[in-house]
């Protein structure tokens, strides 16, 4: 089995992380970003900004077509931003994204005979999507490796993470910084710390504090 990887990316902390690690790790790495007419086109555009960054080959693929179907919080202005309550998926659930995005890329993937796919899905923090569950990826690398006759490995190095860790991680392969200035996770596309106010905000900055008190504890015990 070869040494390149694809890895599912938007530019957000979650994927940049998984990108750095794949760098770190694979001989060849390309990344794949999917246009299905999210709310934020910047997000297409920070992708493709930290790709060049990395010096990385950067697909974009079209994926309209799941706006039409999974009318959503990420994809229509008229739908408020809300966190799951009373055991309802959060308004940012977009039904068969992942499984699509995980399909497609691998896909793509064969065409240039590679076997690995890198994924930023994590079942720690979740936000209760059942598509970042570890039991549905292993299901879906099952599904694809008979469905294309084709020895598929699916790598999710977040996926036993919560957010403290992940920028731990991100950290230790030298990219805390750029990861933490650099990279759109904001719900209402605002760039770095975002906006402070939506889910994807409260969970990254969560975590942001609890590591950098962490750090901070570290770096005054080894003075």
């Amino acid at each position: 089995m070869n040494k390149k990887a694809l890895v599912v990316f938007s530019g957000g902390q979650d994927s940049t992380t998984c990108l750095v690690w794949a760098l770190k790790k694979f001989e060849q790495v390309e990344a794949v970003t999917f246009n299905y007419n999210q709310r934020h086109s910047h997000e297409l555009e920070v992708a493709a900004d930290i790709a060049r960054h990395f010096q990385v080959k950067h697909h974009i693929l079209d994926l309209g077509l799941l706006n039409q179907l999974a009318p959503n919080a990420l994809t229509r202005d008229d739908i408020a931003i809300e966190a799951g309550k009373d055991g309802r998926l959060p308004t940012t659930f977009v039904d068969g994204r992942n499984m699509l995005f995980l399909t497609f890329a691998a896909i793509l993937a064969k065409q240039s005979d590679c076997h690995h796919l890198v994924t930023g899905v994590c079942q720690t923090d979740f936000s209760g999507y059942p598509d970042c569950r570890d039991i549905f990826i292993k299901s879906l690398n099952v599904t694809l490796n008979l469905s294309m006759d084709y020895e598929f490995v699916i790598h999710t190095p977040l996926m036993w993470l919560n957010k403290q860790e992940t920028w731990r991680l991100a950290d230790e392969l030298g990219y805390f910084d750029y990861i933490r200035e650099n990279t759109l996770t904001c719900y209402n596309g605002v760039m770095g710390s975002g906006c402070g106010e939506c889910p994807a905000c409260e969970l990254r900055n969560r975590g942001l504090q609890q590591y950098l008190e962490i750090r901070n504890q570290v770096n005054r015990h080894d003075e």
